[in-house]
């Protein structure tokens, strides 16, 4: 493969136009982002969406490595003086870097094997006669017949021992019985599991004891189990096959007519593949099972991290951050609606019943002299008795105060990292939990990108796949929801500066630090004037930022500088201003009109895309738009919902927390989620949960039953009645 040809595969591969492929080759080795080229590109890429562009990214590094790879191969070769026309073509015809890999085996450089030792003795000569002996002509008299040719060989069983070595390794090795089987197995393998240790040190993974399931219907989250049981030495893992059945069609497709070695080789290709070839495509297959189940559990990782960033904010509201605790207290933050921090204290509300009023009386007095609207309530212990605690002030003291649970996963993280040492160095560490759990009701995406992705707490066996590419993953989901929403230049905070397109770490700590030396920033080509934010980062990230306070209008939308002066063209075809974008009439009269322009007229008259020109209509129509605006708000409640109180059969609202393969948590008010197994989601078809519902979704649903014993709380999506 020629590094010409990788656009013309990455357009064959994705079902898009040659053209597309070349101009997004061309715009990401120029260094340009995926979400600058996704929003300001689409003349260019015939609008691309982002997973596509990602997907061009990730597929063009993979083609090159192997275009490389390649190269290195066929040079490999060509040194060993092996290299035929046949075996070159077949190289540079494969897309795969496993067909790639299995072409170069025979010639890979080894540690030495019994074949080669056998080689060395000068006995390939002897394997590639017995493959054609001819009938009534026995392999002892053929080896006995090259003895003498064989000075360090000092028996025919010696030379038939080798021969056979030999016929093992290049039966093994063969690229087309390699994938043969490969296929073989995935349609006729099974995986077993059985205890390594006593049942009773088994409870972890007793679900799999004598465990037997074929490999092709295998599902992510049972592999990652698996995986994990027998990374703990609690299983014994192993890939069974009908053996007799492959090696008797392993002879059948190398010993193509009956000779009079027959049986020899039966027997030679039988031990290649009982301890060569099986063991290696065994080794090959738990591999790609792993790999495959953690490219899912991390995909499923990435869709539920991007619904949890990009939940409603519930703005405006002065909140009460409760990080609730036994025997340290419960702490305490009161936080504006800008996020400052206006309060701190601790609680004891488990304790004596002395304490627990006279908490009361503390946090009756925050609600009152900090006019508190909402409550905040994290997940962790003792948040059960949390809640009781607000639900019973709430009701005797008739407080306009609502409260919800919040999900402080990776709280405790944020709360010791140095960023959080930075944001708030007067604070302790366990009140800075309380701070993290109130803001991220305020705004989720603006705090939880403070806090490691894989620590928020929303995928499946997050610990148990590849850390490096996990990682990689979600940053650039985060990338992805921090640039879908936008963020305001002057209360943005390092932490949130950082994803924006075209900002790293450092020029998002610069950005802060002018901010706080010359005051906040008037429009945005003031950011030319930050150290290490030259014109190239400003092309990238300057669409991204929003200036609310900035008397250019379009400051404040997702419309990019290089196009202001095409949008005012466009406003003044559509008889308006900029200043109208700040006159609430004339600013409703562009929103009932913008829908009705010809796009396609206007394009052409301005000698504009027509995908730019419908971007900027719709970010004219509405400045300072939040598109989270869309999105439902989260549930809150007044008063307290116990485990013993839900009764099987009644209807109960709640919010998705989580969704994973085999189901759906809910959480419909009580600490413990409850569960929507996938059998119990949808009557109609469907492939994944998330193909029924996201996180941050609000469903109704059925109590099927409730285990106190256990805390589990099962739940039905499908048996909820319709409404009419």
């Amino acid at each position: 493969m020629k590094l010409e040809q990788i656009p013309g595969i990455l357009a064959q591969e994705l079902r898009i136009a040659p053209h597309q492929a070349n101009a997004t080759i061309s715009l990401l080795d120029d260094g340009n982002t995926v979400p600058f080229i996704a929003r300001y590109r689409k003349e260019a890429t015939g609008e691309l969406d982002e997973e596509q562009i990602r997907l061009i990214e990730e597929r063009l590094a993979y083609l090159r490595n192997l275009a490389k790879r390649q190269e290195e191969i066929l040079a490999s070769i060509e040194e060993q003086q092996k290299l035929t026309p046949e075996l070159q073509a077949a190289i540079e015809k494969t897309t795969k870097l496993q067909e790639l890999e299995d072409l170069y085996l025979p010639y890979r450089p080894k540690k030495r094997t019994r074949a080669q030792i056998a080689r060395e003795k000068g006995l390939e000569p002897l394997a590639d006669l017995l493959r054609q002996l001819p009938a009534g002509k026995s392999p002892d008299e053929a080896a006995a017949a090259m003895l003498a040719a064989l000075p360090d060989i000092e028996t025919a069983e010696e030379a038939l021992a080798g021969a056979s070595d030999i016929i093992a390794e290049q039966t093994s090795e063969d690229a087309s019985i390699r994938a043969w089987l490969r296929k073989e197995l995935w349609q006729k393998g099974e995986i077993t599991a059985e205890f390594a240790v006593e049942e009773e040190a088994a409870k972890e993974v007793l679900a799999y004891k004598d465990y037997r399931e074929p490999v092709k219907r295998m599902p992510s989250h049972r592999i990652l189990a698996i995986n994990r049981g027998e990374k703990k030495e609690l299983l014994k893992v192993h890939l069974v096959a009908p053996h007799e059945e492959f090696i008797a069609a392993l002879c059948r497709r190398i010993i193509s007519t009956p000779n009079g070695a027959s049986e020899w080789l039966a027997s030679a290709i039988a031990d290649g593949y009982k301890r060569l070839l099986f063991p290696a495509l065994e080794r090959e297959i738990r591999n790609l099972l792993s790999e495959h189940a953690e490219k899912q559990a991390i995909r499923v990782f990435s869709l539920n991290l991007r619904q949890l960033l990009l939940q409603a904010p519930l703005a405006g509201h002065t909140v009460i951050g409760l990080d609730p605790g036994y025997r340290t207290g419960c702490k305490v933050a009161v936080i504006d609606p800008t996020g400052a921090v206006l309060e701190t204290t601790t609680i004891y509300i488990t304790h004596s019943t002395a304490q627990k009023q006279q908490s009361a009386q503390k946090v009756l007095d925050l609600c009152r002299r900090h006019k508190i609207t909402l409550a905040a309530i994290g997940n962790g212990t003792a948040s059960f008795e949390t809640e009781e605690f607000v639900a019973n002030l709430i009701a005797e003291h008739q407080l306009p105060l609502r409260y919800l649970i919040a999900n402080e996963a990776g709280a405790s993280v944020y709360s010791a990292s140095k960023l959080a040492r930075e944001e708030m160095p007067d604070l302790d560490v366990s009140i800075r939990g309380a701070v993290s759990i109130a803001r991220r009701i305020q705004d989720p995406l603006a705090e939880l990108v403070k806090i490691e992705p894989k620590a928020i707490g929303v995928g499946q066996y997050q610990h148990d796949v590849d850390q490096k590419e996990l990682a990689h993953t979600l940053d650039a989901v985060v990338e992805s929801a921090v640039n879908h929403v936008g963020v305001e230049l002057n209360t943005a905070s390092g932490a949130l500066l950082r994803h924006v397109a075209g900002i790293n770490a450092t020029v998002a700590k610069n950005i802060v630090a002018h901010r706080e030396v010359n005051g906040p920033f008037r429009q945005r080509k003031e950011l030319l004037k930050v150290a290490r934010l030259g014109p190239a980062a400003y092309t990238q990230c300057a669409g991204f930022l929003r200036l609310a306070a900035s008397p250019h209008p379009l400051d404040n939308t997702p419309v990019h500088p290089e196009s202001y002066s095409l949008a005012e063209n466009l406003l003044a075809k559509l008889g308006f201003t900029l200043k109208d974008l700040s006159n609430k009439d004339r600013l409703a009269a562009l929103q009932s009109q913008a829908p009705q322009a010809d796009v396609a007229k206007l394009a052409k008259e301005l000698e504009a895309g027509e995908p730019t020109v419908r971007d900027i209509l719709a970010a004219l129509a509405k400045p300072g738009r939040d598109p989270r605006e869309d999105v439902p708000l989260p549930l809150t409640r007044q008063q307290v919902v116990k485990l013993s109180e839900l009764q099987p059969g009644s209807i109960v609202q709640g919010t998705v927390h989580n969704v994973t393969d085999f189901g759906v948590f809910v959480d419909i008010g009580i600490k413990v989620k409850g569960l929507v197994h996938r059998s119990e989601l949808s009557r109609k078809p469907f492939r994944h949960p998330l193909d029924v519902v996201s996180v941050g979704d609000i469903l109704e649903v059925l109590i099927l039953s409730v285990d106190e014993e256990r805390n589990r709380i099962a739940l039905s999506l499908k048996q909820v009645p319709a409404k009419d």
